[in-house]
């Protein structure tokens, strides 16, 4: 018989991020969320998410890819930390990125604008830091498992 052991922080964390990317996935495809005009990429997708975030299908596509990845790390404590560490880092390399970039450049293909930007360095800084925090907390605690057939869960 197999024991369950109980989730962890960082499996939660995982999962909250991982559901807040499908919605946001979901709600870039609903023109009365979106307004404008929805266009696969491109700097000229005038959709724009609550009236602030510049969005595309490519863009809401990455949403829920992301999304679905949050979701499936919910399921083991190393992927969930992996998603938030190395999504993190990706989030803070698309801000670089956004900010050296024109936003109506051709190279501008997700399409990023300036309110993408700062919430992508939010979301990369958030991420790392929840990946971080809820090791350091269970660290703090005694409750990191040190075997590392644990780790799993």
């Amino acid at each position: 018989m197999r024991t369950t052991r109980p989730r962890r922080p960082v499996q939660f964390f995982a999962l909250v991020v991982g559901v807040a990317f499908l919605v946001v996935g979901l709600l870039g495809f609903l023109p009365g969320v979106t307004g404008g005009e929805l266009h696969f990429a491109g700097p000229h997708s005038d959709a724009e998410l609550f009236g602030a975030f510049q969005v595309s299908v490519l863009h809401n596509l990455v949403h829920l890819a992301f999304g679905v990845v949050g979701v499936a790390a919910f399921a083991a404590a190393g992927p969930a930390r992996t998603f938030l560490m190395v999504g993190g880092a990706a989030y803070l390399v698309l801000w670089i990125y956004g900010v050296a970039l024109d936003d109506e450049s051709p190279a501008n293909f997700i399409p990023l604008n300036n309110a993408d930007n700062w919430l992508h360095l939010g979301l990369g800084a958030g991420m790392i830091a929840l990946g971080l925090l809820s090791t350091v907390g269970e660290r703090v605690k005694g409750e990191y498992p040190r075997d590392p057939l644990e780790s799993d869960r």
